[in-house]
């Protein structure tokens, strides 16, 4: 009974081993995607990449191996295991210079050269363990585990790896004692807690033991494996929480409701369908179920039951954990409402269309248009019916009704609405109480024209009525749409700006002091690729109007009047372009070659093969002189910076 009982548990232990291991490799590579698309720019992101990779690689290895029947398949995948493994103490060194560097010690060129140093010895080492048997012997199966025998190297192997292990610990303790806030020192903290974690969970001590040794104890064996995947799983989590707040422009609470949302649709959903797997299949093998049978449903039932759990519970989630405040979760609440009824031009005309409709069959008519009046004059938004009014008519609508209304002419018992031809025209006034309008009347938004032949009956005063409240309605759209636009001009402002301050923010969370002491511009490392944006989309786009660039106080000084702060920019953009124009009548030659790739490329907007055989330059050269004429601009631009008079504005961070 006893010992039915030991190998029952022997059994579930070894099956919920493989399901962490299998885990391990979900969350490695999860993570490591989430970091790809947020956070590829930051040294420290991109270190702590390289040692996602890395368990990746040892953890799919170890489930392959495993998986395989015969022992020269095993070899290969443990073979190639040892290329995650070899790489690991270079990432883990390199991953805590980076921390050192972004907390303001960067490395004199003693650390930096150690980290290449160490990357290329991993690399050598991989190359040994899959040519030779000088680092892993052959290959031995014990207590279900694939593992190999230690070579004749292996020791060195792991006295380098234990001094290299030590060293990026002491490199990230001395970090996390240059973290100056409690935020900051927190996560620090945590991301120290991780490290050790990962550096044992990874290392082969398997090649420590020998196969008498797992046979003896293997429910030890099985307990100290679980418990051992388990820390891995979390750490590799709770470090990639910790590096995801590193070079992130956005508050905090973006990114950890992003990382949120991430891990419970992607690891936590692999998880639960992978767990539906490996317990359908216990169970086949323990009580002989129809696998065939019950896999697909428990896999597809647990797929839709953690999407929904998801659901219904990551916004409450979300708010509890990230949104503590009330006035945090009030200004929150209100943007996601804005967001979610933001009306659209389509949801305009859809509207519009609704309107028109209705108006036509009051007055039991076909044909009829909506025309909206803005920036760009008098345009047609929708039209129903056989009577298509021309495009080019808008205007005359428009001049027919500023005449009507200023002559008060209008057919009998037909108060408010005015005749042009063969329409009725009904104004779509802004609706404002009398305090707001003051004596004057209230601005014109568009019209309703209504098609009704040249000798229309004047309809009941009832229809009347129902006409005026549907034209009321879509005044009502068209004002909500003009403000909102309104908003969106205003945001267009605010949103550089914001965003400065966001940067500065995550630059100065762990090096304060040199982050917001520095205010040269061109110390920023991101204002060539700003730069760059702004001349691709030099005459509009989202690029130039939402540009951190309109945060300067010369694109500020430059502005005048009602003038657009894109344009304002565009003025700077052109300036600095200037800048780079030698002296005398343009030319085609050398010494003009930066000037014409700008004024060919961005301003003229030629592409790139038309200017590279104008300019005589293969089109490769042609992107490498691309790249010195835009940082030319760049610092220019710099320049201008500095020497601008001093304005209540934010200022572009470092």
């Amino acid at each position: 009974m006893m010992q039915n009982w030991m190998a029952a548990l022997l059994s579930g232990l070894a099956t919920f081993n493989r399901f962490l291991v299998v885990a391990e490799v979900i969350s490695a590579a999860s993570l490591l995607l989430y970091s790809l698309t947020f956070n590829l720019r930051d040294r420290v992101a991109r270190s702590w990449n390289v040692l996602l990779a890395a368990v990746a690689i040892v953890s799919l290895c170890d489930v392959a191996s495993g998986v395989v029947q015969s022992e020269a398949a095993a070899e290969v995948w443990v073979r190639l295991q040892w290329l995650g493994i070899a790489l690991i103490p270079g990432a883990t060194l390199h991953l805590s210079d980076a921390l050192l560097a972004t907390t303001g010690q960067p490395s004199r060129g003693r650390r930096r050269w150690a980290v290449r140093g160490t990357y290329a010895a991993g690399l050598l080492a991989a190359a040994v363990a899959w040519t030779s048997d000088f680092l892993v012997g052959r290959v031995v199966r014990s207590v279900s585990i694939v593992r190999m025998t230690a070579g004749p190297l292996f020791p060195w192997f792991t006295a380098a790896f234990a001094v290299l292990a030590v060293w990026s610990l002491v490199n990230a303790g001395r970090a996390y004692l240059r973290c100056l806030t409690p935020t900051t020192r927190r996560r620090m903290g945590y991301l120290l807690l991780a490290l050790p974690v990962i550096l044992l969970g990874v290392f082969p001590y398997l090649l420590l033991t020998s196969s008498d040794e797992l046979r003896v104890n293997p429910l030890l064996f099985w307990v100290v494996a679980t418990g051992s995947n388990l820390l891995l799983t979390a750490a590799l989590v709770l470090g990639a929480y910790c590096v995801g707040f590193f070079g992130a422009p956005q508050p905090d609470r973006v990114v950890k409701s992003r990382m949120l949302q991430w891990i419970l649709r992607g690891p936590v959903v692999a998880w639960a369908v992978v767990a539906a797997y490996v317990f359908v299949n216990w169970l086949e093998r323990r009580f002989g179920i129809d696998g065939m049978l019950w896999l697909p449903v428990a896999m597809v039932g647990v797929l839709l039951l953690a999407q929904f759990s998801i659901t219904v519970v990551r916004l409450p989630l979300e708010r509890w954990l990230f949104y503590g405040g009330s006035a945090d979760r009030y200004d929150v609440q209100r943007v996601q409402h804005l967001s979610e009824r933001l009306l659209t031009a389509a949801d305009l005309r859809q509207f519009l269309e609704s309107v028109l409709a209705a108006s036509c069959d009051t007055l039991r008519i076909t044909s009829g248009f909506v025309m909206q009046l803005g920036e760009r004059g008098a345009e047609l938004q929708v039209q129903v019916g056989s009577q298509q009014l021309p495009a080019a008519a808008a205007a005359d609508a428009r001049a027919a009704l500023d005449n009507g209304s200023a002559a008060g002419y209008q057919p009998a018992n037909l108060q408010g609405i005015f005749h042009w031809g063969e329409y009725w025209l009904l104004p779509l006034r802004e609706l404002a109480v009398e305090e707001e309008l003051d004596g004057a009347q209230p601005e014109l938004l568009g019209m309703l024209g209504l098609h009704v032949g040249l000798a229309p009956q004047v309809p009941e005063e009832a229809v009347l009525a129902t006409l005026l409240v549907l034209a009321s309605r879509a005044a009502e759209a068209l004002q909500d749409r003009r403000r909102q636009q309104q908003l969106f001009q205003s945001l267009d402002v605010l949103v550089p700006q914001v965003e400065s301050i966001q940067r500065l923010r995550a630059a100065a969370a762990y090096n304060g002091a040199a982050a917001l002491a520095s205010g040269r511009l061109i110390d920023n490392p991101d204002v060539f690729q700003w730069v760059k944006d702004a001349l691709v989309h030099y005459w509009g786009g989202p690029k130039l109007t939402s540009n951190p660039l309109l945060a300067l106080r010369v694109v500020k000084q430059a502005l005048q009047g009602d003038e657009n702060p894109a344009e304002a920019l565009r003025g700077v953009l052109r300036d600095a372009i200037e800048y780079v124009r030698p002296a005398g009548q343009r030319k085609y030659t050398g010494d003009w070659l930066l000037y014409n790739i700008l004024e060919l490329r961005f301003v003229q907007r030629r592409k790139s093969s038309e200017v590279a055989r104008q300019l005589s330059v293969s089109e490769a050269d042609l992107f490498r002189k691309q790249r010195v004429a835009v940082e030319q601009v760049a610092r220019k631009i710099a320049e201008m910076e500095a020497h601008a008079p001093d304005q209540p504005v934010v200022a572009v961070e470092h």
